[in-house]
């Protein structure tokens, strides 16, 4: 048991190579491999270890640079409770085995797991699903077909496909299991050759403003009247370079997450400085702003600033980060005399989620917005989508991490997005990272982090929805569906295995009991 530990933990090291910043997705099929034959063979009871040590091994080092901004106390507790789910995977893995074409049912239990874990406790952590590993690989164009649950599916079900190759004993299965694994490994690249597209319905061109932190970079708070006067000044100059005919009129401008970092409402030199910057340049500035919703509440939000009106449509972030913009069990916490911890202190006040589901409108564009984690999450994107949004767009601050790997993670995340939807991406951070996505994941224009500039792109407003927006949660149903299922019929073949007495074959066909003699 003790060999077993070691390699899922091993394995699980390898998988978190597979994403940012190695970014070695060719390692992702043998990481599984390794969980999959480092649970094989062993009751659920035992089998749990090892799957627990794959997720510390995966998930301490793939989400490492959580560590700075929740304190290491909160990264230990979130990190613990994400392994955990791997090793209840792994327990699944013990019973699931049992079956026949075992790696399709341990590959719904991985999705399962990841859908799972990515809502619950608490708003869940998906950074980290296999589907968030390939976006510069062939297989990321199978997105728009079966979308970010339905390639995880078929990812696990490569590597677990390996692991029985591997356990194969006879010529004949060994060619059943190469052939099988050949097979689905030529499906999942062949979108490549057809890549799927929707209609363009005309053209827009968006303006991304990256204004840059003023201090230190990773502190929003720093100095947050010069954060906002630099997207301010930014979106100014842009109008001046418009007047002058250096730069075409963009439709829409694009702020980041807390580019103000207190409510633009409240009157002001924040609130003022975003009236000029619209009044400029003449058109809408999408804004990310905190708003006040009393005394023990903000709200996270995407306010579409208009250079005569002032603010109008809003959206708030669907998923805030625990324990960096909400703290659970805050009044049982300082009951029992933790009002001083660093985190609570940290953050006075709990965000608020949002639950919109229609695009914003800007300036007659519709617009599916999303702020920060959330463009990690299906559910916020694909609503928007299917209500209509002509285009995507990612408010982000990740000041916070900016000098961790999570900029490159998230920057990934978000360039699947775009396949997936098949849409236009305007992406927009305080300091990195900042750039304008195609609809097949590459990136038409970039900004260097910690640095200030401005975006301006043409892009394609899209309309129809690709089948995996079609297709929406109805895949993570199935799998969890089928998981069940599995689990149900694991559990009755090995009791049967069990209750069954032995048989010993007899001269003839005929079948004697352990202790019975033959017939003379």
């Amino acid at each position: 048991m003790l060999l077993r530990t070691g390699i899922g933990l091993l394995a699980g090291l390898i998988l978190s190579l597979a994403f940012e910043p190695v970014a070695a997705a060719y390692l992702m099929p043998v990481a599984l491999a390794g969980f999959a034959l480092t649970t094989r063979g062993l009751p659920a009871r035992q089998a749990w270890l090892p799957g627990l040590a794959f997720g510390v091994g995966f998930y301490f080092v793939t989400a490492y640079w959580m560590r700075g901004s929740i304190g290491t106390d909160a990264w230990i507790g979130m990190c613990t409770a994400e392994a955990l789910f791997y090793g209840a995977l792994g327990a699944a893995s013990g019973v699931l085995q049992r079956l026949r074409f075992w790696p399709a049912w341990l590959a719904a239990a991985w999705v399962t797991m990841e859908v799972l874990r990515s809502g619950w406790p608490f708003s869940g952590m998906p950074f980290g699903r296999l589907a968030f590993g390939v976006v510069d690989t062939p297989v990321a164009q199978a997105l728009p077909y079966v979308g970010s649950t339905g390639l995880s599916f078929l990812l696990a079900l490569v590597g677990f496909l390996l692991a029985w190759l591997v356990v194969q004993r006879g010529r004949r299965d060994r060619l059943v299991a190469a052939g099988v694994l050949v097979a689905v490994s030529a499906a999942i690249s062949l979108p490549a050759l057809v890549p799927f597209s929707l209609d363009e319905e005309r053209p827009a061109i968006v303006a991304v403003v990256q204004g840059d932190v003023p201090g230190p970079g990773n502190d929003i708070l720093y100095d947050h009247e010069q954060l906002t006067d630099n997207h301010v000044q930014a979106t100014i100059d842009l109008a001046a370079d418009v007047r002058a005919g250096d730069l075409p009129q963009p439709d829409f401008v694009l702020w980041p997450e807390n580019s103000t970092a207190v409510d633009p409402f409240r009157p002001g030199v924040v609130n003022s400085g975003l009236s000029a910057a619209a009044a400029a340049i003449g058109v809408p500035v999408v804004v990310g702003g905190l708003v006040d919703a009393g005394p023990d509440h903000v709200l996270n939000q995407g306010i579409v600033w208009d250079p005569e009106t002032g603010a109008g449509d809003r959206y708030t972030k669907w998923h805030p980060v625990v324990y960096g913009e909400y703290i659970p069990f805050r009044g049982f916490m300082k009951s029992i005399g933790l009002e001083h911890h660093s985190q609570l202190a940290r953050i006075p006040r709990d965000m608020v989620s949002g639950t919109r589901t229609s695009p914003l409108q800007v300036g007659g564009i519709e617009i599916a917005d999303a702020i920060c984690f959330d463009v990690a999450y299906d559910d916020g994107i694909y609503a928007q989508v299917e209500e209509g949004a002509e285009m995507l767009a990612v408010q982000t601050s990740n000041a916070s991490f900016i000098f961790t790997d999570q900029i490159d993670q998230q920057y990934a995340i978000t360039r699947l997005r775009a396949i997936e939807t098949g849409r236009w991406l305007a992406v927009a951070s305080t300091n990195g990272l900042s750039g304008v996505i195609r609809p097949d994941g590459s990136v038409a224009a970039e900004a260097e982090p910690r640095t200030t500039t401005v975006l301006v792109e043409e892009v394609a407003l899209m309309s129809g929805v690709t089948p995996a927006v079609w297709l929406g949660a109805w895949p993570a149903r199935l799998f969890t569906a089928l998981t069940l299922l599995g689990l149900v019929l694991g559990t009755i073949t090995y009791r049967r295995k069990q209750d069954s007495p032995r048989r010993e074959a007899a001269p003839g066909g005929m079948e004697t009991r352990p202790g019975e003699r033959q017939p003379a």
